[in-house]
């Protein structure tokens, strides 16, 4: 999705003829997805993780490329700031082990990553926000020099025309601005990506939907911005507020927000996400191909290009190697705190939406779209001490639960779900024993740093103790044990 972009900007004639394209385009994916042979393809699960660079003492290290020309492995990718990282993992089998390939690999690409950074006093962190960040950190100047990624700010800029804010209410509160999109940077995620077939799309997307918000509870991992506590998972709201363009008390239509929970449940299949994307936001990014590939299917470059500049929490991606197919990427799990943790995350996200797909649309005609984006912004607020709306006690009525136990009560979902994909039951137990162990405990990555940080502010200032929390937990999670045993 984060197409290469090689031009610094663009004419008005090459936003008019990309918007043609995404016409075109449109109507070249739907009869695509009629085809009988489309998504007929083994499938598959990958990943992609995004990770902080820092230094001895836990600060963030601007020294992406001089890594990346250090490592020599196109695995290893920029990202929107020069403290950040990312991994490509490959796309597994989702019959042979996927997610112990996956941890295997995990552990072997992030091994290589240490030793090559250790060798230049640099420090990689798999965290959601990195606690030691600070506001000078999230400048244009410290934004990585790639085509993509400035035009990206330059045009999200100009369609707010002022600062961007960020207002977030946790046990403290935050609320301050910024002239460019660097803030989104703060921002780390372990993003999953799920083959589905065509004819099953509609109701697994939506079970994801439904789900997230046990998976964002969960795996929580971002408590602390700027020094600050705030949500459990504050990614959730410093993403959306970081590139949201709208302006407050403006009585225009306003195009909806870049990053969202989505609109809607899916009604029949995933054409209907492109054409909702197409529909409701202008082009920011024209970049064109300058010819289409005459082997295999189309790529449909421009929309995947145009998709690429939206960020919805569940993300469709299509794909044009060999039947071609759609894939759903799952984008709420953090980074971290370990390899395991987030595989496990992993597991449990698409075991709950496969497990569910099935039921789905008895579900969905009881809890309406709107109850689920409320119960995602509240499993994102208070993580495990959320309170969600379910029906659980009542299954004909909603009502307002304590997430955990949604969560165990559907434990045996996402084991039914994995055992459907294939899955090993000896592969499905060790990953969802990881997340069983965070429900027992209460302690994700959220809750130990949260507990971490009050335990060290007893004895230090915010900033050293911020530095000393950020070295724990690397230290922590070097071991790949899950959070829910780190001590306290």
């Amino acid at each position: 999705m984060g197409t290469a972009v090689k031009k610094w900007s663009f004419t008005a004639q090459e936003y008019s003829e990309f918007q043609q394209r995404l016409y075109c385009q449109l109507e070249t994916l739907k009869e695509l997805i009629r085809r009988p042979t489309f998504g007929l393809t083994p499938l598959k699960i990958g990943a992609e993780l995004e990770m902080y660079l820092t230094d001895i003492d836990g600060n963030v290290s601007f020294s992406n490329q001089l890594l990346l020309d250090k490592l020599n492995d196109s695995q290893f990718q920029p990202e929107l700031n020069k403290y950040n990282l990312e991994l490509n993992l490959s796309a597994f089998l989702q019959q042979e082990q996927p997610f112990a390939q996956l941890h295997k690999e995990m552990i072997d690409k992030t091994e290589y990553l240490h030793k090559v950074s250790l060798e230049n006093d640099i420090y990689p962190i798999a965290i959601g926000i990195l606690p030691t960040l600070k506001q000078q950190h999230l400048h244009i100047e410290h934004m990585t020099n790639i085509a993509r990624y400035h035009n990206l700010a330059k045009h999200l800029y100009q369609e707010r025309g002022e600062a961007f804010e960020i207002n977030i209410k946790g046990d403290e509160q935050l609320s301050i601005s910024f002239n460019d999109i660097c803030a989104e940077g703060a921002n780390t995620s372990f993003q999953v990506h799920m083959m589905i077939p065509p004819t099953r799309f509609a109701n697994v997307f939506n079970a994801a939907q439904l789900t997230s918000p046990l998976v964002a509870a969960i795996g929580a991992n971002s408590p602390i911005f700027l020094g600050k506590r705030l949500w459990h998972e504050t990614r959730v709201a410093l993403f959306k507020q970081s590139l949201d363009i709208r302006l407050r008390n403006k009585v225009n239509w306003q195009e909806p927000t870049r990053v969202n929970f989505g609109f809607g449940w899916v009604r029949n299949d995933p054409w209907e996400l492109f054409a909702e994307a197409v529909a409701l936001y202008p082009t920011i990014l024209p970049s064109m191909a300058t010819e289409e590939s005459e082997v295999g299917l189309p790529d449909l470059h421009e929309l995947s290009v145009h998709m690429g500049t939206l960020w919805p929490w569940h993300r469709p991606v299509y794909c044009n190697k060999g039947n071609g197919h759609i894939r759903i990427e799952f984008r709420a799990i953090p980074a971290g705190p370990t390899a395991i943790d987030m595989v496990a995350n992993a597991a449990f996200a698409i075991g709950l939406a496969n497990g569910l797909s099935d039921d789905i649309e008895r579900l969905i005609s009881q809890i309406p779209f709107r109850f689920a984006e409320y119960n995602f912004y509240r499993a994102a607020q208070f993580g495990l001490d959320a309170k969600i709306l379910w029906p659980h006690k009542n299954k004909y009525q909603p009502n307002e639960i304590a997430i955990t136990e949604v969560i165990s009560s559907l434990l045996p979902v996402a084991d039914k779900g994995l055992a459907a994909l294939g899955i090993s039951k000896s592969e499905r137990d060790t990953y969802l024993q990881v997340i069983e162990q965070r429900l027992s405990t209460k302690q994700n990555g959220a809750h130990w740093q949260r507990s971490q940080l009050d335990k060290l502010e007893s004895k230090y200032s915010n900033l050293i103790a911020c530095q000393h929390l950020v070295k724990q937990y690397y230290s922590q999670s070097r071991l790949d044990t899950p959070v829910a045993k780190w001590e306290q």
